[in-house]
């Protein structure tokens, strides 16, 4: 197969086992999704999920987190683990979006990237999954599968999202960054993976891997 074929193959599959795909992390507005986000660093989205609704309960909004006192935060969100960075990054960051944007949180990767505990992955998240702005959030399953399958050479996620980039086209990018993390979950993790339930890996993966 070409590699044009083997993407073509890889869209056709995920669409077929994913027609719909819930945002895994559960929030209401830019706000809580990007606070759901930060939070999901080194960390599973279950149990973020657990988290967030205690966190939201006692606030959920930066006008209501701003008045929160660093250990409070850090007293409800500690099961998420990094606990001192992402505490500290929840109270600065909402008071920056207080100052700096009237409490809204921006639709602009520059302007989320330079907000604290913020990095490019978790401005894409937010920008994609909030806002519908074409973006490619890269996680350990998507440089994990974009190398199994042979469409990146996995020695950087920059590098990986370059490539998912470039290989898939623009208006699929916020659908299929999802999808593809359904699969890895399902069919291709990093531990436990059987080549014989990975349907794609099977057809487009590494020669490498597959003998």
């Amino acid at each position: 197969m070409t590699k044009k074929e083997k993407v073509q193959f890889v869209i056709d599959k995920l669409e077929e086992l994913y027609p719909e795909v819930p945002i895994p992390l559960d929030h209401s507005d830019p706000y809580t999704l990007l606070i759901a986000v930060l939070l999901s660093a080194q960390c599973t989205d279950a149990r973020v999920n657990k988290i967030t609704p205690l966190l939201f309960q006692v606030a959920s909004t930066p006008y209501e987190m701003a008045k929160l006192t660093q250990e409070e935060i850090a007293a409800i969100i500690r099961p998420c683990g990094l606990t001192p960075m992402k505490s500290n990054g929840i109270k600065q960051l909402s008071h920056i979006l207080i100052d700096k944007y009237n409490g809204e949180v921006p639709a602009d990767f520059e302007a989320l990237e330079s907000l604290p505990a913020v990095g490019h992955k978790t401005a894409s998240v937010v920008m994609s999954q909030a806002f519908d702005i074409p973006a490619f959030p890269v996680d350990t399953h998507i440089h994990r599968l974009m190398n199994r399958w042979g469409l990146s050479n996995g020695k950087s996620v920059i590098q990986t999202e370059k490539d998912a980039k470039r290989l898939f086209p623009k208006e699929l990018w916020n659908k299929l960054h999802l999808q593809i993390i359904y699969y890895a979950r399902e069919y291709s993790p990093a531990r436990g993976w059987d080549i014989n339930k990975d349907v794609i890996s099977q057809k487009i993966g590494r020669k490498s891997l597959l003998k």
